[in-house]
């Protein structure tokens, strides 16, 4: 009885689960929800093509250079770099007396403690300490970004959908929300008038929800002075190298890797080409043989029969 009771109570839950399922089906179908702004008008990155791309890629060390320039000079005085030290910069083809010089002259020192009083104090940044902070905490970085937090960049081009053409789309995205439209034609503010961008916040397509609260960090070519003999540094320009460098903070080793991998596919190109030959050449010949063991031995068999009619078994 009590087996009836629980077979009952659970095809009743069954039965149930049934239904609303093929009712929010139903709903679904016949009354589907009304597109979001979001949905309509997000972007997805601009493709971008960087010399680290690929199986063989590898990295410009003058693309990173300037890209590190563009950090230091414009992106450091919101974002962190927490996972990379000064002397990492030697894999950007600084030497050690540059390298010394980058993190003496850095514009936010390195928080430390007074020996002699115990009370917080600040240094100069050595070669081994990592890029500092350019806020005290999280609060102060909040109060000073209207309540957004910066995200550290150490591994920003991993933790995004794009990597860097994403950070590349998303600097070079920024657009005027009065009158845009997206591919359709359709314009944003006419199809979704709730949709305008709140005080405090910048519109860009190519962020999730449209609205970002990172003001446009390059608004004009020249923004960032680079040396003789490289390219102009267009907005489009300086968002690119800096995306370049961002692949490289989140993965330095990325030619390292490329190569051990290369020599790694020959290695086994080859080892596949000799073991094959070595097979040609002593094995290719012979025949398998079987050979009958245990009950199928044909004396294995003999004495088997002999112990049978012993024991006065037939067959």
């Amino acid at each position: 009885m009590l087996r009836f009771i629980l077979g009952f109570i659970g095809a009743v839950f069954s039965v149930v689960l049934l239904i609303s399922f093929f009712g929010n089906v139903s709903t679904y179908l016949t009354s589907p929800p009304p597109p979001s702004a979001e949905e309509e008008f997000h972007l997805h990155p601009k493709p971008l093509h960087l010399a680290s791309d690929g199986l063989l890629g590898k990295f410009d060390q003058q693309q990173l250079q300037r890209g590190f320039q563009v950090y230091k000079e414009v992106c450091s005085a919101c974002h962190s770099l927490n996972q990379v030290a000064f002397h990492d910069l030697e894999g950007l083809g600084y030497n050690e007396a540059e390298i010394k010089a980058i993190a003496n002259q850095w514009q936010t020192e390195v928080p430390t403690v007074n020996p002699e009083t115990g009370e917080a104090s600040t240094r100069k940044a050595l070669t081994s300490d990592k890029f500092p902070s350019p806020y005290a905490n999280e609060t102060a970085a909040r109060a000073a970004n209207n309540n957004a937090l910066p995200p550290d960049l150490s591994l920003m081009t991993k933790a995004r959908h794009g990597g860097a053409a994403y950070v590349h789309s998303i600097l070079t995205g920024y657009r005027n929300q009065a009158g845009y439209k997206n591919e359709k034609g359709v314009e944003l503010l006419k199809e979704f008038p709730t949709a305008k961008t709140p005080n405090g916040l910048h519109f860009n397509p190519y962020f999730a929800n449209l609205n970002l609260a990172m003001p446009p960090p390059l608004t004009s070519e020249g923004q960032v002075v680079y040396a003789p003999g490289n390219p102009k540094p267009t907005v489009d320009q300086m968002a690119t190298d800096v995306s370049a460098f961002l692949v490289w903070t989140a993965e330095p080793k990325l030619a390292k890797r490329h190569a051990a991998g290369l020599w790694a596919v020959l290695f086994l190109l080859v080892a596949t080409v000799l073991g094959y030959f070595a097979y040609r050449n002593i094995w290719y010949g012979e025949k398998a043989v079987v050979r009958p063991t245990g009950a199928l031995d044909p004396k294995n068999q003999v004495k088997a029969r002999s112990a049978k009619r012993k024991a006065g078994i037939d067959g």
